[in-house]
């Protein structure tokens, strides 16, 4: 009997749009001779199903079911598609362990951990993974952009704490006014902003995930931009060359996925993640930038190259990846 899977995309936050990109190929690769797949979108307006005639009908949230032609729709899993909240912050994941539905990412605590860029890259210094020197600002606390000044060199990198795809992300080269336009343009999405030094180097990220027992990298990729830093408009609207498989030697990649693997089993992550590195020549050291832990699977994603370059086909990735929330 096929095992009736929960695609949930959509999402209350600006990634809601990259959502629904990603659920479109995943949706057009998993395999539907094991699974029985339901599109589940959940946005500001509520939850919803909505089947192959386009009929749209709420779901249950007491016990996440759906009526589908009548009859009742329990779920044996959650594939989950919702980049920024509630979907990669922990909140659905707290609320799926309380039902007892297995997913396909992180747990609600390394999803709430790795959702705050502060505390991803405290606990990773905790376990001796290279990280940038930074400083936190609060917004209800702010005064003045001092605390930068007298910290760190320039230049800096000031983002939103909490959320994804570089939205509200600042290179700032010198601490002169566009320093507190860019803290100012990073709390209009977030009440806490991460202010990072530059790190010279080249760009990297790779996925990792897990599959019967066993924790995999996939090839790894350099993104090379014309933009001045790795920005949504760079992510999502060709502003950049993504180079999959990375030209680099083998010791470098080494590097690349021991950091990985290392920042992956640290932080107890589950299902497919991608995390981001710089790689400063000068230390020869790859210093992590972010876990993503619901990274995008669009036409424009990174992830479907990698496991392209892999040799694998989308459709035994996503296979692995539902069979591993099973486990």
């Amino acid at each position: 009997m096929k095992k009736r899977i929960a695609l949930v995309t959509g999402g209350y936050s600006g990634e809601a749009a990259i959502s629904y990109k990603s659920a479109v190929t995943v949706q057009n690769n998993i395999d539907t001779e094991k699974f029985e797949v339901y599109k589940i979108d959940i946005n500001p307006q509520g939850w919803f199903f909505e089947d192959t005639n386009g009929n749209k009908t709420n779901v249950n949230r007491e016990n996440f079911t759906i009526t589908d032609d009548g009859n009742i729709v329990k779920f044996d899993a959650i594939l989950l598609c919702i980049h920024g909240t509630p979907g990669e912050d922990g909140k659905l994941q707290g609320y799926f362990d309380m039902l007892h539905i297995p997913y396909t990412s992180c747990d609600a605590t390394t999803s709430a951990l790795t959702f705050n860029k502060r505390f991803t890259v405290a606990v990773a210094a905790f376990g001796d993974i290279h990280v940038a020197k930074s400083v936190m600002l609060l917004k209800d606390s702010y005064k003045n952009t001092d605390p930068i000044t007298q910290q760190l060199k320039f230049p800096v990198f000031v983002k939103p704490n909490n959320g994804g795809s570089s939205i509200g992300m600042s290179k700032v080269m010198h601490a002169d006014e566009t320093l507190e336009l860019a803290v100012q343009k990073a709390f209009k999405e977030d009440n806490q902003i991460l202010v990072e030094e530059f790190i010279q180097g080249r760009e990297f990220t790779i996925g990792v995930f897990k599959t019967k027992g066993k924790i995999i990298t996939l090839p790894i990729t350099e993104v090379v931009t014309t933009n001045e830093f790795f920005d949504f408009e760079a992510k999502y609207e060709g502003k950049s060359k993504e180079i999959t498989p990375a030209a680099i030697d083998e010791s470098m990649a080494n590097q690349i996925r021991e950091a990985a693997l290392k920042t992956y089993s640290l932080l107890n992550c589950k299902g497919i993640v991608r995390i981001d590195f710089i790689y400063n020549s000068a230390d020869a050291q790859p210093y992590m930038l972010e876990v993503n832990t619901v990274p995008g699977h669009s036409a424009a994603s990174i992830v479907p190259q990698q496991v392209a370059a892999m040799g694998w086909s989308l459709k035994d990735f996503y296979t692995a990846v539902i069979e591993e929330a099973f486990i």
